[in-house]
């Protein structure tokens, strides 16, 4: 589809922080009544988010308590209604050793965490993210590694997010997909092939959709291959230069309700 086509899309998926959400985390008004609109057409909209499972919780009921959401870049697949995992598409546990053990030797000072299908759990040394107020088991990585690991995460405390990120793609990249999309030096990984465009390509197939009929948005690296797979993208205004230069179209910032902008001009919303 091209921007002004008559013909809508058949699915929404949007990465959510920087994209959907304000800059402060919540949901606008304009965007709830936006989603509401979309749903009482019969159009699915799939969150595809690099939060995992456990930042999701307080944002269901704004964002929809009800179909299917794509959390931690596509490792996992979350019934919403059913408050149950659906899919996990984990890193093998002899993959997840061998690439901290070798990004460890490549980037001296790298600490490791991982997310499940149940939460997280950490190496003693790794930084707790202000939005984690629970308790995290900890111990050495491989006495906390379990079979449903969906995303890897390493840390380092005095690199550049992006450089981090090079040098963790350089040493790890052909043992597992890796991403990053914080300001800090934190690269998530994922399962070799496993992206939220992998993820969002199955349930489209299983809902008999095209990846010509999606319209995708997103902001940041971890949305690349999600922009790069849907039919019709769109870069948010505050977006990383790579994903601007990647998207077929650009949609006013996150903080200017940019999707709901452009959801309501494509689907001709009257929402007052």
């Amino acid at each position: 589809m091209t921007e002004g086509s008559a013909t809508p899309p058949r699915l929404v998926a949007t990465d959510l922080d920087g994209t959907l959400l304000h800059s402060d985390g919540t949901v606008t008004a304009r965007t709830r009544a936006v989603l509401t609109a979309l749903d009482d057409l019969g159009v699915p909209v799939v969150f595809t988010t690099g939060r995992p499972i456990r930042w999701m919780e307080k944002l269901w009921a704004d964002v929809g308590g009800h179909g299917l959401a794509i959390c931690s870049n596509g490792g996992i697949v979350y019934d919403v209604a059913e408050r149950a995992v659906r899919t996990v598409r984990p890193v093998p546990r002899a993959v997840g050793l061998e690439v901290a053990a070798t990004l460890r030797a490549a980037v001296p000072g790298t600490t490791f965490a991982l997310e499940h299908g149940e939460g997280w759990a950490s190496e003693t040394a790794f930084p707790r993210h202000r939005d984690d107020q629970e308790q995290r088991p900890q111990g050495d990585l491989d006495a906390i590694y379990r079979d449903d690991v969906a995303k890897l995460l390493a840390v380092h405390g005095t690199l550049d997010a992006e450089e981090f990120w090079r040098q963790a793609e350089d040493a790890v990249g052909h043992l597992v997909t890796t991403t990053w999309s914080s300001v800090g030096a934190l690269v998530e990984m994922s399962a070799n092939g496993v992206t939220k465009a992998t993820a969002l390509s199955s349930l489209a197939a299983d809902l008999g959709i095209g990846a010509d009929e999606v319209i995708a948005f997103g902001d940041m690296p971890n949305d690349l291959p999600l922009l790069d797979w849907a039919g019709t993208s769109y870069a948010m205004a505050n977006a990383h230069p790579t994903v601007l230069a990647l998207a077929d179209h650009v949609a006013p910032s996150n903080d200017e309700d940019g999707v709901a902008e452009v959801l309501s001009r494509l689907f001709g919303l009257s929402l007052g």
